[in-house]
């Protein structure tokens, strides 16, 4: 009499793992046609000595070949699915097989098993940045990414250290002139600052392209359109509060990059750099946004950057719009780093959990 073993199973985003409790497994025979996976073989199960079978019909295609590996107490099958992903369930019906169960062993779920890859990738990084300063070499892009780090936090701590100083030495009147204390510096660290989206879209850096655009665009347009072609500008409030918190996260995130080119982390400075952005960075964009507000008037008044039309309509349009529209890219931009930033946090803090469908 054919029987139906218990099967466990988990997967990842590129493997099903399969585990069928079979004692001392003999004559296994596992084969997949059309998507769906037979097996076969004799072995001591929760019958007993017997030939026990069974048959899956996956959600999604896999390639036909299956590896199989036998033990004393499981067989193991593991199967690779012909698509990178993560599927809602195992099988083309909805209703899970009485003989399928999660592996809680192995179970992950997707979030979970981007970190693992993350991790392993992290781990494979380590062992290569071992074996290279084990030969006593340190690779170009090490060292690049390495000066960068350091000379993008030399200039915030400048500029954050001179502006914390004239605060307690001055107070209030060091608002009014931040622009033209700090000014120089500040264009310099952001101008640098554009290496980073050109690290990001040549592979230098494992990140993701979009949001570093944004950031970095985005500060730049504050920095050299609103504040820095506009006089009327350089002696308003709001130049320090943008430069003191634009200053203030980079003096945790780049040390932070520094220690990561060695290899090394400090804890206290790890939790710093995942976790000041959380009440900084919307300040920041709130800042940046009483600025462009603040401009408004002023470009209006100054017909400064008026978009030219056709002479058929014999006039020109203020740029003040352009700022209108830019103000709802700013707060949609808001979200999409905050949404980036969460999820990096998470991913360096979450505890992994089990859990089943």
């Amino acid at each position: 009499m054919t029987l139906t073993p218990l099967v466990h199973w988990a997967q990842r985003h590129e493997e099903i793992f399969l585990r069928v409790e079979l004692t001392d497994a003999q004559n296994i025979d596992v084969q997949v046609q059309d998507n769906v996976l037979q097996f076969r073989a004799q072995g001591y199960g929760a019958k007993g000595l017997h030939e026990y079978e069974f048959s899956l019909e996956f959600l999604f295609p896999v390639k036909p070949q299956v590896r199989h590996k036998s033990t004393q107490r499981q067989v193991n099958l593991t199967v690779q699915k012909e698509r990178r992903g993560w599927w809602e369930r195992l099988t083309l019906q909805e209703r899970r097989p009485v003989f399928l169960t999660p592996d809680f062993d192995r179970w992950l779920d997707e979030s979970d098993a981007e970190m693992e890859i993350w991790e392993k990738d992290e781990k494979r990084s380590r062992l290569r940045t071992a074996k290279l300063k084990g030969e006593g070499f340190i690779s170009l892009k090490t060292a690049f990414l390495f000066m960068y780090n350091l000379v993008q936090f030399l200039g915030f701590s400048w500029i954050f250290v001179n502006m914390t100083v004239r605060l307690f030495i001055f107070g209030r009147d060091s608002l009014y002139d931040t622009f033209h204390t700090m000014s120089d510096i500040m264009f310099f660290c952001q101008i640098l600052a554009s290496v980073e989206v050109l690290n990001a879209a040549f592979g230098v850096v494992r990140t993701a392209l979009i949001p570093t655009f944004i950031q970095v665009i985005g500060r730049n347009f504050i920095l050299f359109i609103i504040l820095g072609s506009l006089e009327e500008m350089h002696h308003r409030p709001v130049v320090f509060f943008v430069f003191y918190l634009w200053s203030t996260i980079e003096i945790f995130r780049y040390p932070f990059y520094m220690l990561g080119c060695c290899n090394t982390e400090w804890k206290t400075l790890t939790w710093l750099r995942y976790t000041v952005w959380i009440p900084l960075y919307p300040l920041g964009v709130l800042a940046e946004a009483v600025a462009v507000i603040q401009s408004i008037p002023i470009f209006d008044e100054t017909r400064l950057f008026r978009i030219p039309l056709p002479k058929v309509i014999g006039t020109s349009v203020s740029f003040s719009y352009v700022l209108h529209v830019y103000l709802i890219f700013m707060f949609l931009g808001l979200f999409i780093n905050f949404r980036h930033l969460y999820k990096q946090r998470k991913k360096r803090f979450r505890t992994k959990k089990r859990k089943a469908n």
